[in-house]
């Protein structure tokens, strides 16, 4: 008899801490974040960058993906790959969507 109860005894603990490590989760729900997505390119796009030979340029301001790069910097289009384009600016090879002008890689 005595057992019964140590065993039943043990049980209700066991039952009461279930309860009260449950009541210690928090759930938190969050909307979902944007964030830009990733564009994968090509690796024989980036080895021509890299064994291209081109003058770096002067920009002012930082050289971030998703920067639109103004007219006057010269995009040179990667041979055999219409949708890319590159130059250097501030001594960093950039790879640029021709059609937008906008940085989507920087090669480091």
């Amino acid at each position: 008899m005595r057992n019964t109860i140590i065993l039943a005894g043990a049980a209700a603990l066991m039952t009461l801490s279930a309860s009260a490590n449950a009541q210690d989760t928090v759930i938190i729900r969050q909307a979902p974040v944007a964030t830009q997505s990733t564009i994968v390119v090509p690796a024989p796009v980036e080895t021509y960058i890299l064994e291209r030979e081109v003058r770096s340029v002067p920009y002012e301001g930082d050289v971030l993906i998703g920067r639109v790069i103004e007219d006057p910097v010269e995009l040179y289009p990667v041979e055999g790959y219409e949708d890319y384009s590159y130059t250097v600016i501030n001594e960093r090879r950039v790879i640029v969507d021709p059609q937008t002008r906008q940085i989507i890689q920087i090669i480091e």
